[in-house]
């Protein structure tokens, strides 16, 4: 018998480390909390079947000034003009194998779409924009798997000084 399901929610929201930074202790809880979840199940009849719990994919996603160490060293989600280059890093577990997309949006028109081949189990991407002081509003970043699907998205609002 194989159950399928979420744990402690991962995966049912696309932004859920948006007002928190990325904490590395994170990964090794979900790890945890899957193991402890395997269970054996005894049915009523004294035969045992074992449980196998399936974790979803998972995706944290900021935009940050850069990133050191394969680590965003900050989360924006409003910035200055001033500003000319700006990163959207993912941290990507349960894709490994797949081909994942960052694609740039901005004033509703996609201006960029960089590809990632995800290659194990956690993986670590991020892709940049230079920016022009007069590229003002809005600008979001789309997550997208092979199929189209997006599986997140963020945005952060670039503006001038006295904005």
């Amino acid at each position: 018998m194989a159950i399928l399901g979420t744990v402690g929610g991962l995966g049912s929201r696309t932004n859920h480390w948006q007002s928190s930074p990325i904490h590395p202790s994170r990964g090794l809880l979900c790890l945890v909390m899957a193991i402890a979840l395997q269970a054996t199940i005894v049915s009523s009849a004294g035969a045992q079947d074992a449980v196998e719990v399936v974790i979803p994919p998972t995706v944290l996603a900021q935009f940050t000034t850069a990133v050191e160490n394969r680590e965003p060293i900050d989360q924006i989600t409003f910035v200055q003009n001033k500003v000319e280059k700006v990163f959207f890093f993912s941290d990507l577990r349960g894709l490994a194998g797949q081909t994942v997309q960052h694609r740039w949006i901005y004033d509703g028109k996609t201006v960029a779409e960089v590809s990632f081949k995800v290659r194990g189990p956690r993986w670590r991407v991020w892709s940049s924009k230079d920016l022009m002081p007069d590229w003002i509003g809005d600008w979001t970043v789309e997550i997208v798997v092979a199929d189209g699907s997006v599986i997140a998205a963020e945005t952060f609002t670039y503006s001038a000084p006295d904005a």
